[in-house]
């Protein structure tokens, strides 16, 4: 048996059972790692004494007859979010050699739970990017075709689930950045309800928008994760005081009756043919479990890349001040003060960070504010409204999750409009503030996966669950594997 392919919840029966010990599933990931890591390149560092030391832990607590929900489950963690004692670099040459004094509020609670830090993976540089080109180190590749992104900036995380590199892993989702590389890679991701989901040690980037959420090889992995990452924390101000759900209770149930809106601005006009079909059977597979698909619209999403594009780079701008070559991180020299800060932001950064900073700086700048971020506040209000209408009318909402498949590496990389525009059916998910999830419902003629966008209601996790379960598991897509 291949156990790196193994999802949680088949992972956790046998480890129970005793029929397999955490050392030889961590033993089988990391043969799995070295095999294959060196042409998708997944990880930026992989504390393997660490993860032994781990996996030690969780055999006594099973020999104990005491093992916790994750107890040797070895899960890959977005390099944005602060490990102790483990370098998190955000992909940037400013944080090469940061190693935080504390540990993150989700990687305590899976610690608590007794998984094993597998590795920390690539992204986009501040998680600024939808391919993980703009790494400071090196670029992730498509287990699915090699040539290909991976999506961004959850890049790393979503190639290493994809490549079975690791059972789960987690990542951060600002403006589609868990769902679109799920998409891309032939995975499930799930970005939660702003506030559902604890932001204490990751790293910001835009903190009105930033959500951490799961990249599983299945639905029910999600639902598993969710319940031990969801819930209020005195360490983080924006995480909602909110019941935390039983998220695989209502899996498996029928969807009968369940009113799924299929938004007409999704569905335009020069959209990639494959994309729309491989979506629109996937309404047809739903209707076919007794979903009811109503037509509906939301009006403002011609507004939304310009919108977030706008809030997003103005709070990045306000975030990435700290980095100063003064307080941690990387320092370059000059001649006096204000020659070491240019210098150690000008070497410490890179393009896509500085354009994004400049941009934000000018948006916030005198004489521009009421222009810029103040109409992009009175447009995201809109766009909320625009959902908050919808789900009047229905229970979730339906949409491609990315306008096209994989792009080979550079295609996009000297037009960043082309760029932004890859997470336009994204976006305006975190601009509302509300959960999405990624599914695989397609491949194209090329086999590069294709994904399913469901939307829900605030802190209605549960349905998009239940939903996505139900066609998950009438379908064979989830199930197919890169071959590398």
């Amino acid at each position: 048996m291949d156990l790196y392919k193994l999802g949680i919840s088949e992972a956790k029966k046998l480890l129970d059972k005793k029929e397999v010990s955490a050392q030889e599933l961590l033993d089988s990931i990391y043969k799995r790692i070295d095999t294959v890591e060196d042409r998708v390149k997944a990880f930026i560092t992989l504390p393997k004494e660490k993860a032994y030391a781990m996996a030690e832990a969780s055999r006594q607590a099973i020999d104990a007859g005491k093992p916790s929900s994750l107890s040797g489950i070895p899960i890959a963690i977005k390099d944005n979010m602060c490990t102790k004692g483990i370098r998190t670099t955000c992909s940037s040459k400013i944080l090469s050699n940061f190693i935080p004094p504390y540990e993150s509020t989700v990687t305590s609670k899976l610690g608590a739970q007794g998984y094993i830090l597998i590795g920390k993976t690539n992204l986009d540089e501040f998680a600024m990017g939808s391919s993980t080109e703009n790494s400071g180190f090196f670029t992730t590749k498509n287990p699915w075709d090699l040539e290909r992104i991976p999506g961004g900036s959850s890049g790393g995380s979503a190639a290493a689930v994809a490549a079975d590199e690791c059972i789960a892993a987690l990542g951060s989702d600002t403006g589609g950045s868990i769902r679109q590389p799920a998409s891309l890679c032939g995975v499930v991701g799930l970005k939660p309800t702003y506030g559902r989901v604890s932001r204490f040690g990751l790293v910001a980037f835009a903190s009105s928008l930033d959500q951490i959420g799961t990249i599983t090889k299945n639905v029910k992995d999600s639902a598993i994760l969710m319940n031990i990452i969801s819930g209020k924390d005195p360490f983080d101000s924006t995480s909602a005081p909110v019941a935390v759900p039983d998220f695989a209770k209502n899996l498996g149930q029928d969807i009968k009756g369940l009113k799924i809106g299929i938004p007409k601005e999704y569905f335009i006009r020069g959209m990639d043919k494959e994309i729309e079909k491989s979506a629109r059977d996937a309404v047809k597979k739903l209707e076919s479990l007794g979903a009811i698909p109503v037509e509906i619209s939301l009006p403002h999403t011609e507004y939304a890349v310009a919108t977030y594009y706008v809030l997003a780079t103005s709070e990045a701008s306000s975030n990435l001040a700290r980095y100063d070559g003064v307080k941690y991180g990387f320092r370059a020299e000059g001649k006096d003060l204000m020659d070491m800060y240019m210098n150690t932001r000008a070497q410490g950064f890179g393009a896509e960070v500085k354009r994004r900073i400049m941009l934000g700086t000018f948006t916030l700048s005198s004489g521009y504010y009421d222009a810029y971020y103040k109409k992009g506040q009175q447009a995201r209000t809109l766009i909320k409204q625009d959902f908050e209408t919808a789900f009047n009318q229905v229970d979730v909402i339906a949409t491609p999750t990315s306008p096209t498949a994989a792009f080979k590496a550079g295609e996009k990389s000297s037009d960043p409009l082309q760029m932004y525009l890859s997470d336009i059916f994204t976006i305006s998910v975190n601009l509302a503030g509300i959960p999405g999830i990624s599914i695989p419902c397609g491949f194209t003629s090329n086999n590069l996966p294709i994904g399913l966008q469901i939307i829900g209601k605030h802190f209605d996790e549960e349905t998009i669950l239940k939903v996505s379960y139900a066609y998950e598991q009438s379908t064979e897509w989830h199930k197919r594997k890169p071959n590398l």
